[in-house]
């Protein structure tokens, strides 16, 4: 049984490991942030709540979106044209804004590293950027229960005036036919939707939802079809963190996605969300001691699948 002391020693465990990691200075505005944040939020499917930590200081969602995004253009499109035409389901053992296996398979691994998340932006209904984001805003924040999610308009500006690998793997999609639409205006939204602003509390009712079968534990109401619900806990499990998935599996066991602005979102079935914010990232781009908390959590409680 999960308790509040529980939770406080899996924060001071991930503490230890801080100093090993670093923000994402790749994005001026990322590189700035507090490294030594931690915090832990855990939802019940019965809508409790318990928390440890920085679980209200806010950071950008970063990869943790591509969840939200990949059920809209599964919404929009059908999982069967989705997975079968635009990207794929399989791990791909490189870093996640990596072009190589774009030469050689054209179609990207799956829908959580960088081109194969440019590609499903790509397929969400919307005349403009601006029209794709408010539904994806809009989402989010039914997702997490908050109405008060924002985009991070000086996150989003650095990531855009610095994203050129991004760039480079959207203009070699669109040349390859599967990115659709126009460029530019895919990238915007892509920009714009790693920038929203939340904190751990939010992705945890996320992953609440998710754990819930699609339905928000609060409410009662169904926001993700159950066989979406669960598409997207089997590619968490394989996908979820980057290149160090498999390690991940191993060492923790259910199903993750993390982002680079320190937040990883886990979704453990028909018992609880976890959110974890700590933004000192390790070589792959997952939260340290994000991890060391999820690990922690996972050895004391047997929380595995496996």
């Amino acid at each position: 049984m999960l308790t509040q002391e529980c939770l406080q020693d899996a924060v001071k465990y991930g503490e230890c490991f801080i100093k090993f990691g670093k923000t994402a200075e790749y994005i001026p505005e990322l590189a700035r942030v507090n490294k030594y944040h931690l915090g832990v939020c855990v939802v019940g499917l019965d809508g409790t709540i318990m928390e440890c930590g920085d679980t209200r200081v806010p950071f950008t969602i970063q990869s943790i979106s591509k969840l939200a995004s990949l059920i809209l253009a599964i919404s929009d499109r059908g999982a069967d044209y989705l997975f079968h035409d635009k990207v794929g389901v399989e791990p791909t053992g490189d870093p996640f804004n990596s072009i190589i296996k774009l030469e050689t398979k054209t179609k990207p691994f799956n829908p959580f590293i960088n081109a194969g998340a440019i590609t499903v932006a790509s397929c969400i209904d919307g005349k403009d950027s601006d029209e794709k984001f408010e539904r994806f805003l809009k989402f989010i924040r039914m997702l997490c229960g908050n109405e008060d999610i924002q985009l991070n308009e000086a996150v989003y500006l650095s990531e855009k005036a610095t994203g050129d690998r991004n760039r480079a793997l959207a203009y070699y999609l669109k040349a390859s036919g599967i990115l659709e639409g126009n460029v530019e205006e895919c990238l915007d939204f892509y920009f714009k939707m790693c920038s929203v602003n939340v904190t751990a509390v939010d992705i945890a009712q996320m992953s609440a939802v998710l754990a819930n079968h699609g339905t928000c534990p609060t409410t009662g109401e169904t926001l993700i079809p159950p066989k979406s619900a669960k598409a997207i806990r089997a590619l968490m499990l394989t996908c979820g963190m980057y290149d160090g998935s498999g390690e991940f599996a191993m060492s923790v066991g259910f199903p993750a996605k993390s982002g680079v602005g320190g937040g990883i979102a886990a979704a453990l079935v028909d018992r609880m969300g976890i959110g974890v914010f700590g933004p000192a990232l390790d070589e792959k781009g997952n939260s340290i001691g994000g991890i060391k908390i999820l690990e922690y959590l996972s050895d004391k409680l047997d929380f595995n699948l496996f």
